[in-house]
Formats: structure tokens, sequence, C-alpha cells
């Protein structure tokens, strides 16, 4: 039976999700929300809804199942609101936020006693573009879509909810809230604060030093690329979960502290130690596997300086899908070569290191 599904924020991953929708249930109604109306227009005139609208509660009462795509506080409000409107019986509400615990209590609380399902969820996919103009159906491929049930998520509830998201060819995973919100602030929330740390340390520096500008290379581009995301939401993330984020400072704060001594100390078989474990523990995680909204399979490419080679490249890649392509020109110390080329899975990365090995002489690197 067709349903009629409410995105309340139609950005990437809103407008995105429409189409993985739209892609295995062409016949369900999706109604919009958002308050700017570029965004707007553009999911309505590219067919990303049916129906488009900027006040929130006009269209929450006919819906089905509510997906809140929205900054975290908003998710909060919007809930909150909801807890007071005449809703379909029986209705799912969930969400998209990047943190956990605090929107599954809400929830709990405002939403208790009524003919409501919640389930919290976060879809862990992204890019760097933004809004309904950048919506691709392909972005959740792969990557993990995890639900965080609550004390108002029947068994039924995720089984709907997987069968509606089907389209987005995403992971399912179901886990606690709160450890949800544990697990991100170490792999994801603190890395955040060291990419913007490192960042403010060293345009610091390169006042009385200009060359650290120069010279920063492929291992500092990679620690510190994250330091360019949206302020505004990473703020709301960190205040959201304030407690675990602290705990992995003081933590790390413990672990820089045992390495400046050992470096004091002149301790080689400990600094050794430190190198060699941390190598062998990220080879032994899951970080090539494409699972989250940072993760990409990149292929580096050590090309000759000459003319139309990046063109020779990219047409031994004609029907592959690639994420980005970067020009590593400033500086190749510390990278693996001076293209860098990003798929969305390990079969497109496979194929082009298969055609660009046999096609060319040029040194191919997977990382």
């Amino acid at each position: 039976m067709a349903k009629t599904v409410y995105i309340a924020g139609l950005g990437l991953i809103g407008a995105s999700m429409a189409l993985g929708i739209k892609r295995d249930h062409p016949d369900y109604e999706i109604l919009g929300y958002n308050r700017s109306q570029a965004s707007r227009d553009i999911a309505l005139e590219e067919g990303m809804i049916d129906r488009v609208t900027d006040d929130f509660a006009s269209f929450a009462p006919l819906a089905d199942i509510i997906i809140l795509t929205l900054p975290i506080k908003q998710t909060i409000a919007f809930i909150k609101e909801l807890a007071d409107l005449d809703l379909k019986e029986g209705v799912i509400i969930s969400d998209a936020g990047s943190t956990k615990a605090a929107i599954v209590e809400i929830a709990e609380e405002y939403l208790a006693g009524k003919s409501i399902r919640f389930v919290g969820a976060h879809p862990m996919a992204g890019s760097h573009k933004t809004g309904a103009a950048s919506a691709d159906v392909n972005l959740f491929e792969n990557a993990y879509y995890i639900f965080t049930p609550s004390g108002l998520t029947t068994p039924e509830t995720l089984s709907e909810m997987k069968d509606l998201l089907s389209g987005l060819h995403a992971r399912f995973i179901e886990i606690d809230a709160k450890e949800h919100d544990r697990v991100t602030s170490q792999i994801s929330h603190f890395p955040h604060i060291l990419a913007s740390s490192l960042m403010e340390q060293t345009a610091v520096y390169a006042q009385e030093h200009e060359m650290a500008r120069c010279f920063a290379a492929g291992g500092f581009r990679d620690m510190t690329r994250i330091a360019e995301s949206d302020p505004g939401m990473w703020t709301s993330i960190l205040l959201s979960n304030r407690e675990t984020i602290l705990d992995r400072i003081a933590d790390f704060k413990e672990r820089l502290e045992a390495i400046g001594q050992a470096i004091s100390k002149g301790d080689e078989d400990q600094i050794w130690d430190f190198f060699n474990q941390a190598r062998e523990q990220r080879q032994a995680m899951e970080i090539h596997k494409r699972g989250g909204v940072d993760s990409s399979y990149d292929l580096y490419v050590d090309v000759p300086d000459e003319e139309d080679v990046i063109l020779r490249i990219l047409e031994l890649l004609r029907g592959t899908s690639l994420v980005n392509i970067h020009i590593n020109e400033e500086n190749r110390e510390d990278i693996h070569g001076i293209l860098q080329i990003s798929f969305k899975n390990a079969q497109d990365l496979e194929r082009a290191e298969r055609l660009i090995t046999e096609n060319t002489d040029y040194t191919v690197v997977i990382k």
C-alpha cells in the first residue's frame, strides 16, 4: 500500500533520501518542508518531492512516516511541536541527527502515551556539497545507516523503515543511542576537534614561520581536511555530546603527555613502539571499507608532467563513478601520487586500478 512520507529538511541528506525512497517506491507520495525557498523550488522542480511547504505543521498530519533531516536543535524543537499535533495513528517519526541520546530522550519524554512510534537514526553519509541542488541518489550507497531504537520503537518499526529506505542501498545497523554517542565521539567528533586545533596551531605558527604554509603536504592535508566542515553543525554536535567528548579530550591529553615524556627521555624503544602499534592498529581497522561519512576509496597515480595526461586517465575511467579528483601539485613530500582519485566503492577502485595499470606505465598506489 502506498504511503505518504514527510521529509522535513531538504538539504543534501533530506533531498538525497527523497531520491532514494522514490527509486524503490515510486508510488509513495513524498512531502517536503524547508525554510529556504531555493531548496524548496529545486526539490519540487527536479521531482524529488511531490509537494512542499515552509509551514512544518501543515503537512505533518498527512504523513505515515515523518523524517527530520535537520540540525539537532531544530530536530528537538520539531519533536516537541509534533507532540501537540493531530498525527495519524501509528505514525513513525525518525531523524538523521549526528548525536542520538539527547534526541531519543526528548522523543521518549514528549511523545510518550501517544499513538506514535519513534526511532532515532543517523545516516553516516555526506559530502562537502550542500543543499537540494547537490542531491545524489547514490549518496548512502554502502554507508552505515544507524538506527537507535527508543522506548517508542516497536518490532515492526525497524522493518518498515528498512523497507522505506531500501532504495538508499545503505547498510542498516542498530545500536543503543548512548553507545552511538560514545563511539562517534571517538571516531568522528573528537577528530574534528583535533583537525581544527591543528589548523589553529599551524596558522599561529606560520605567522613567524611562513614557510609552514608552503611545506604542508599530504599528511597535513589529510589530517586537516575535515577542519573545513560547517562550524554551526559541529558546535551543535559538541554541545549535545559534551560529556563523552570531554572524556576523549582528557584521555588524549594523557596520551600526548606520555609520548612527550618518551621524547624528553630519549626512550627510543617507547617511541618506536608508539608508531609501530599505531601502524598495526590502523591496518587492522576496517577504515577502507566504506561505512561512514568520511569513508572513500582512494587511488593515487604518479603521472608525469605532460600535456593531456590527466585527460588520458579520465578517458580510461569513462563510465566509472568518481567521488573526487585532486591534483597534489604544491608539494610531493609525503604523498602517494600526484593524481588522487576517490571512488565510492571497492569495485570501481579495483576497475580503475586495472585499467590504468594495463594501459599505462604509471605507478598506481591504493590507500
